[in-house]
Protein backbone atom coordinates (compact mmCIF):
# COMPACT_ATOMS: atom_id res chain seq x y z
CA UNK A 1 0.00 0.00 0.00
CA UNK A 2 1.39 3.33 -0.96
CA UNK A 3 1.06 6.52 1.05
CA UNK A 4 1.86 10.16 0.45
CA UNK A 5 4.86 10.30 2.70
CA UNK A 6 5.42 14.03 2.80
CA UNK A 7 1.88 14.84 3.91
CA UNK A 8 1.94 12.44 6.80
CA UNK A 9 5.27 13.75 7.99
CA UNK A 10 3.99 17.31 8.34
CA UNK A 11 2.47 16.31 11.66
CA UNK A 12 5.95 15.56 12.96
CA UNK A 13 8.03 18.43 11.63
CA UNK A 14 7.26 22.15 11.50
CA UNK A 15 9.64 23.23 8.80
CA UNK A 16 11.34 21.47 5.93
CA UNK A 17 14.93 22.03 5.00
CA UNK A 18 17.45 20.51 2.65
CA UNK A 19 17.68 16.80 2.23
CA UNK A 20 20.09 15.53 4.80
CA UNK A 21 22.94 -0.65 6.19
CA UNK A 22 20.40 -0.86 4.57
CA UNK A 23 10.20 -3.11 -2.41
CA UNK A 24 6.97 -1.95 -4.31
CA UNK A 25 6.96 1.51 -5.76
CA UNK A 26 6.40 4.99 -5.43
CA UNK A 27 4.14 13.05 -6.67
CA UNK A 28 6.91 14.96 -8.12
CA UNK A 29 8.00 17.81 -5.90
CA UNK A 30 11.44 19.26 -6.59
CA UNK A 31 14.61 18.26 -8.44
CA UNK A 32 16.62 15.41 -7.02
CA UNK A 33 19.39 17.61 -5.70
CA UNK A 34 17.13 20.26 -4.26
CA UNK A 35 15.45 20.76 -0.91
CA UNK A 36 12.30 18.72 -0.36
CA UNK A 37 9.23 19.18 1.86
CA UNK A 38 9.83 15.74 3.29
CA UNK A 39 13.46 16.35 4.03
CA UNK A 40 13.65 18.04 7.40
CA UNK A 41 16.42 16.83 9.67
CA UNK A 42 16.15 15.79 13.28
CA UNK A 43 17.59 19.14 14.32
CA UNK A 44 14.63 20.99 12.81
CA UNK A 45 11.98 19.30 14.93
CA UNK A 46 9.65 21.56 16.89
CA UNK A 47 9.86 21.97 20.66
CA UNK A 48 7.86 19.33 22.48
CA UNK A 49 4.11 19.79 22.68
CA UNK A 50 3.96 16.82 25.07
CA UNK A 51 1.30 15.08 22.95
CA UNK A 52 3.35 11.91 23.20
CA UNK A 53 4.63 12.18 26.76
CA UNK A 54 2.79 9.03 27.83
CA UNK A 55 4.10 6.99 24.89
CA UNK A 56 7.19 4.80 24.77
CA UNK A 57 8.83 3.95 21.44
CA UNK A 58 11.69 1.44 21.30
CA UNK A 59 14.15 0.69 18.53
CA UNK A 60 16.34 -2.38 18.09
CA UNK A 61 19.30 -2.05 15.71
CA UNK A 62 20.85 -4.78 13.66
CA UNK A 63 24.52 -5.58 14.14
CA UNK A 64 25.67 -2.30 12.57
CA UNK A 65 25.11 -0.41 15.84
CA UNK A 66 23.29 2.85 16.45
CA UNK A 67 26.33 5.06 15.72
CA UNK A 68 27.10 3.62 12.29
CA UNK A 69 26.98 7.16 10.77
CA UNK A 70 24.54 5.76 8.25
CA UNK A 71 21.41 3.58 8.34
CA UNK A 72 20.86 2.87 12.04
CA UNK A 73 21.92 6.35 13.08
CA UNK A 74 19.38 7.83 10.69
CA UNK A 75 16.64 5.71 12.27
CA UNK A 76 17.64 6.82 15.77
CA UNK A 77 17.65 10.46 14.65
CA UNK A 78 14.06 9.92 13.55
CA UNK A 79 13.09 8.90 17.07
CA UNK A 80 15.01 11.79 18.57
CA UNK A 81 13.09 14.07 16.20
CA UNK A 82 9.86 12.53 17.49
CA UNK A 83 10.91 13.10 21.09
CA UNK A 84 11.56 16.78 20.43
CA UNK A 85 8.27 17.31 18.63
CA UNK A 86 5.93 15.27 20.85
CA UNK A 87 7.67 14.54 24.15
CA UNK A 88 7.58 10.79 23.53
CA UNK A 89 9.96 8.57 25.46
CA UNK A 90 12.40 6.85 23.12
CA UNK A 91 15.08 4.24 23.65
CA UNK A 92 17.35 2.05 21.54
CA UNK A 93 18.94 -1.33 22.08
CA UNK A 94 21.97 -2.35 20.03
CA UNK A 95 22.32 -5.92 18.80
CA UNK A 96 25.83 -7.31 18.92
CA UNK A 97 24.82 -10.46 17.00
CA UNK A 98 21.72 -11.91 15.39
CA UNK A 99 21.10 -13.86 18.61
CA UNK A 100 20.24 -10.52 20.26
CA UNK A 101 17.40 -9.64 17.90
CA UNK A 102 14.57 -11.57 19.54
CA UNK A 103 15.55 -10.85 23.17
CA UNK A 104 15.94 -7.14 22.44
CA UNK A 105 12.59 -6.92 20.68
CA UNK A 106 10.95 -8.88 23.47
CA UNK A 107 12.40 -6.57 26.10
CA UNK A 108 10.50 -3.60 24.69
CA UNK A 109 7.31 -5.63 24.25
CA UNK A 110 7.44 -6.98 27.81
CA UNK A 111 8.13 -3.47 29.15
CA UNK A 112 4.89 -2.24 27.59
CA UNK A 113 6.29 -0.06 24.83
CA UNK A 114 3.64 1.38 22.53
CA UNK A 115 5.73 0.61 19.44
CA UNK A 116 8.81 -1.53 18.90
CA UNK A 117 10.98 -1.02 15.82
CA UNK A 118 13.22 -3.58 14.17
CA UNK A 119 15.74 -1.67 12.05
CA UNK A 120 17.04 -3.61 9.07
CA UNK A 121 16.32 -6.49 6.73
CA UNK A 122 18.18 -8.95 8.94
CA UNK A 123 15.62 -8.55 11.73
CA UNK A 124 12.69 -9.85 9.69
CA UNK A 125 12.49 -13.37 11.10
CA UNK A 126 12.93 -12.26 14.71
CA UNK A 127 10.31 -9.54 14.41
CA UNK A 128 7.86 -11.98 12.81
CA UNK A 129 8.33 -14.36 15.74
CA UNK A 130 7.84 -11.66 18.36
CA UNK A 131 4.81 -10.24 16.54
CA UNK A 132 3.18 -13.66 16.34
CA UNK A 133 3.79 -14.41 20.00
CA UNK A 134 2.52 -10.95 21.07
CA UNK A 135 -0.51 -10.18 18.89
CA UNK A 136 -1.52 -7.17 21.00
CA UNK A 137 1.87 -5.48 20.63
CA UNK A 138 2.53 -2.95 17.86
CA UNK A 139 5.74 -3.42 15.88
CA UNK A 140 7.32 -1.94 12.77
CA UNK A 141 10.28 -2.78 10.57
CA UNK A 142 12.47 -0.98 8.07
CA UNK A 143 13.78 -2.73 4.93
CA UNK A 144 11.77 -5.91 5.19
CA UNK A 145 8.13 -6.94 4.88
CA UNK A 146 6.67 -8.89 7.79
CA UNK A 147 3.20 -10.21 7.10
CA UNK A 148 1.38 -9.77 10.40
CA UNK A 149 -1.67 -7.71 11.42
CA UNK A 150 0.27 -5.93 14.18
CA UNK A 151 3.31 -4.98 12.05
CA UNK A 152 3.77 -2.02 9.71
CA UNK A 153 6.56 -2.55 7.19
CA UNK A 154 8.48 0.25 5.47
CA UNK A 155 10.66 -0.44 2.46
CA UNK A 156 12.37 1.86 -0.02
CA UNK A 157 13.06 1.94 -3.73
CA UNK A 158 16.80 2.16 -3.18
CA UNK A 159 17.41 1.37 -6.83
CA UNK A 160 15.86 4.71 -7.89
CA UNK A 161 18.12 6.91 -5.77
CA UNK A 162 21.09 4.72 -6.61
CA UNK A 163 20.40 5.20 -10.31
CA UNK A 164 20.76 8.95 -9.84
CA UNK A 165 24.11 8.70 -8.04
CA UNK A 166 25.13 6.30 -10.80
CA UNK A 167 24.43 9.10 -13.28
CA UNK A 168 26.65 11.37 -11.18
CA UNK A 169 29.45 8.79 -11.07
CA UNK A 170 29.26 7.96 -14.75
CA UNK A 171 29.52 11.61 -15.77
CA UNK A 172 32.16 12.54 -13.19
CA UNK A 173 34.71 9.73 -13.48
CA UNK A 174 38.02 10.57 -15.12
CA UNK A 175 39.36 7.01 -15.23
CA UNK A 176 36.19 5.32 -16.48
CA UNK A 177 36.59 2.91 -13.57
CA UNK A 178 34.07 2.95 -10.74
CA UNK A 179 33.51 0.77 -7.68
CA UNK A 180 30.64 -0.45 -5.53
CA UNK A 181 31.20 -1.77 -2.01
CA UNK A 182 28.27 -3.62 -0.48
CA UNK A 183 27.76 -4.99 3.00
CA UNK A 184 25.90 -8.31 3.22
CA UNK A 185 24.58 -9.76 -0.03
CA UNK A 186 20.85 -9.36 0.66
CA UNK A 187 18.00 -8.07 -1.57
CA UNK A 188 18.05 -4.51 -0.25
CA UNK A 189 21.76 -4.11 -1.03
CA UNK A 190 21.32 -5.73 -4.42
CA UNK A 191 18.80 -2.97 -5.18
CA UNK A 192 21.50 -0.39 -4.43
CA UNK A 193 23.91 -2.20 -6.73
CA UNK A 194 21.43 -2.72 -9.56
CA UNK A 195 20.26 0.89 -9.64
CA UNK A 196 23.79 2.26 -9.42
CA UNK A 197 25.12 0.12 -12.26
CA UNK A 198 22.12 0.99 -14.44
CA UNK A 199 22.62 4.71 -13.82
CA UNK A 200 26.31 4.58 -14.66
CA UNK A 201 25.69 2.62 -17.85
CA UNK A 202 22.89 4.96 -18.95
CA UNK A 203 25.30 7.88 -19.27
CA UNK A 204 28.65 6.12 -19.69
CA UNK A 205 28.35 2.68 -21.29
CA UNK A 206 32.15 2.37 -21.49
CA UNK A 207 32.67 2.66 -17.74
CA UNK A 208 33.88 -0.45 -15.92
CA UNK A 209 32.30 -1.16 -12.54
CA UNK A 210 33.96 -3.33 -9.92
CA UNK A 211 31.66 -4.90 -7.32
CA UNK A 212 32.87 -6.01 -3.89
CA UNK A 213 30.68 -7.40 -1.10
CA UNK A 214 32.40 -7.44 2.29
CA UNK A 215 29.86 -9.68 4.02
CA UNK A 216 29.45 -7.27 6.95
CA UNK A 217 27.77 -4.04 7.97
CA UNK A 218 29.97 -3.47 11.03
CA UNK A 219 33.56 -3.94 9.82
CA UNK A 220 35.24 -0.67 8.72
CA UNK A 221 38.51 -2.51 8.24
CA UNK A 222 36.91 -4.69 5.56
CA UNK A 223 35.50 -1.61 3.88
CA UNK A 224 38.92 0.03 3.87
CA UNK A 225 40.54 -3.06 2.35
CA UNK A 226 37.84 -3.36 -0.31
CA UNK A 227 38.23 0.30 -1.22
CA UNK A 228 42.01 -0.01 -1.42
CA UNK A 229 41.70 -2.87 -3.91
CA UNK A 230 39.25 -0.97 -6.09
CA UNK A 231 41.22 2.28 -6.02
CA UNK A 232 44.43 0.36 -6.76
CA UNK A 233 42.74 -1.00 -9.88
CA UNK A 234 42.28 2.56 -11.13
CA UNK A 235 38.82 3.51 -9.94
CA UNK A 236 38.34 7.12 -8.90
CA UNK A 237 34.81 6.83 -7.45
CA UNK A 238 33.31 4.27 -5.07
CA UNK A 239 29.67 4.06 -3.99
CA UNK A 240 29.16 2.15 -0.77
CA UNK A 241 26.03 0.58 0.72
CA UNK A 242 27.60 -1.09 3.71
CA UNK A 243 26.60 0.62 6.95
CA UNK A 244 29.56 1.27 9.24
CA UNK A 245 31.71 -0.95 7.00
CA UNK A 246 31.47 1.95 4.57
CA UNK A 247 33.26 4.19 7.06
CA UNK A 248 36.38 2.32 6.05
CA UNK A 249 35.81 3.27 2.42
CA UNK A 250 35.83 6.91 3.46
CA UNK A 251 38.94 6.39 5.58
CA UNK A 252 40.79 4.88 2.63
CA UNK A 253 39.72 7.76 0.38
CA UNK A 254 40.82 10.34 2.93
CA UNK A 255 44.25 8.68 3.20
CA UNK A 256 44.67 8.83 -0.57
CA UNK A 257 43.53 12.45 -0.85
CA UNK A 258 46.07 13.38 1.84
CA UNK A 259 48.71 11.76 -0.36
CA UNK A 260 47.70 13.82 -3.37
CA UNK A 261 45.50 11.33 -5.24
CA UNK A 262 42.00 12.55 -6.13
CA UNK A 263 39.39 9.94 -5.39
CA UNK A 264 35.73 10.16 -4.40
CA UNK A 265 33.21 8.30 -2.27
CA UNK A 266 29.46 8.39 -2.73
CA UNK A 267 27.82 8.06 0.67
CA UNK A 268 24.61 6.32 1.60
CA UNK A 269 21.47 6.77 3.75
CA UNK A 270 22.58 10.10 5.30
CA UNK A 271 24.36 13.10 3.81
CA UNK A 272 27.77 11.67 4.65
CA UNK A 273 29.62 14.81 3.60
CA UNK A 274 28.56 16.18 6.98
CA UNK A 275 30.58 13.45 8.67
CA UNK A 276 33.47 12.80 6.29
CA UNK A 277 33.91 16.13 4.52
CA UNK A 278 33.47 17.61 1.06
CA UNK A 279 37.02 16.75 0.01
CA UNK A 280 36.12 13.07 -0.39
CA UNK A 281 32.31 12.97 -0.56
CA UNK A 282 31.08 13.46 -4.11
CA UNK A 283 27.41 13.12 -3.11
CA UNK A 284 25.24 10.72 -1.12
CA UNK A 285 22.23 8.54 -1.84
CA UNK A 286 19.78 9.70 0.80
CA UNK A 287 17.39 7.17 2.22
CA UNK A 288 14.93 8.87 4.53
CA UNK A 289 14.83 6.26 7.26
CA UNK A 290 14.62 9.05 9.84
CA UNK A 291 11.44 10.45 8.35
CA UNK A 292 9.85 7.03 7.99
CA UNK A 293 10.54 6.12 11.61
CA UNK A 294 9.21 9.48 12.83
CA UNK A 295 6.05 9.25 10.72
CA UNK A 296 5.03 5.72 11.70
CA UNK A 297 5.83 6.42 15.36
CA UNK A 298 3.70 9.58 15.28
CA UNK A 299 0.88 7.51 13.79
CA UNK A 300 0.91 5.39 16.94
CA UNK A 301 0.58 8.51 19.11
CA UNK A 302 -2.29 9.73 16.89
CA UNK A 303 -4.01 6.32 16.97
CA UNK A 304 -3.44 5.92 13.22
CA UNK A 305 -1.06 2.95 13.27
CA UNK A 306 -1.60 0.77 10.21
CA UNK A 307 -0.64 -2.75 11.15
CA UNK A 308 -0.60 -5.25 8.33
CA UNK A 309 0.45 -2.62 5.79
CA UNK A 310 3.57 -2.16 3.71
CA UNK A 311 4.66 1.31 2.60
CA UNK A 312 7.32 1.67 -0.09
CA UNK A 313 9.03 5.04 -0.52
CA UNK A 314 10.83 6.09 -3.68
CA UNK A 315 11.72 9.22 -5.63
CA UNK A 316 8.06 10.18 -6.02
CA UNK A 317 7.66 10.24 -2.23
CA UNK A 318 11.02 11.91 -1.48
CA UNK A 319 11.97 8.68 0.25
CA UNK A 320 15.29 8.59 -1.65
CA UNK A 321 17.32 11.23 -3.46
CA UNK A 322 20.39 13.46 -3.37
CA UNK A 323 21.28 16.10 -0.75
CA UNK A 324 21.53 19.82 -1.33
CA UNK A 325 25.26 19.59 -0.63
CA UNK A 326 25.70 17.79 -3.97
CA UNK A 327 26.09 21.27 -5.47
CA UNK A 328 29.51 21.55 -3.84
CA UNK A 329 31.20 18.85 -5.93
CA UNK A 330 28.76 17.93 -8.71
CA UNK A 331 28.68 20.32 -11.67
CA UNK A 332 25.46 22.14 -12.62
CA UNK A 333 25.37 20.31 -15.95
CA UNK A 334 25.47 16.93 -14.23
CA UNK A 335 22.84 17.95 -11.71
CA UNK A 336 20.63 18.99 -14.61
CA UNK A 337 21.03 15.49 -16.04
CA UNK A 338 20.14 14.07 -12.65
CA UNK A 339 16.91 16.06 -12.67
CA UNK A 340 16.10 14.81 -16.17
CA UNK A 341 16.56 11.18 -15.19
CA UNK A 342 14.62 11.69 -11.96
CA UNK A 343 11.64 12.99 -13.96
CA UNK A 344 11.83 9.99 -16.29
CA UNK A 345 11.87 7.54 -13.40
CA UNK A 346 8.91 9.19 -11.68
CA UNK A 347 6.91 9.29 -14.92
CA UNK A 348 7.60 5.62 -15.54
CA UNK A 349 9.57 6.24 -18.73
CA UNK A 350 12.55 4.58 -17.03
CA UNK A 351 12.00 1.43 -15.01
CA UNK A 352 15.01 0.94 -12.77
CA UNK A 353 16.01 -2.71 -12.21
CA UNK A 354 15.90 -4.09 -8.68
CA UNK A 355 18.38 -6.88 -9.34
CA UNK A 356 21.73 -6.81 -11.19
Amino acid sequence: MKKVFTTALMAVTVSAVALTGCGAKKEETKPAASASPAASSAASAAPSNNSGKDFKIGMVTDIGGVNDKSFNQSAWEGLQQLKKSTGANVKNLESKSDADYTPNLNQFVKDGYNLTWGIGFLMGDALKTVATQNPNAKLAIIDNVVEAPNVESVTFSEQEGSYLVGVVAGLTTKSNKIGFVGGIDIPVIKRFEAGFVAGVKAVNPNAKIQINYTGAFDKPDLGKAAAATIYNDGADIIFHAAGSTGNGVFNEAKDRVKNGKKVWVIGVDKDQSLEFGDEVTLTSMLKRVDNAVARVSKDVIDNKFQGGKNVTLGLKDDGVGLPETSKKNVTPDILKKVDEYKAKIISGEIKVPETP
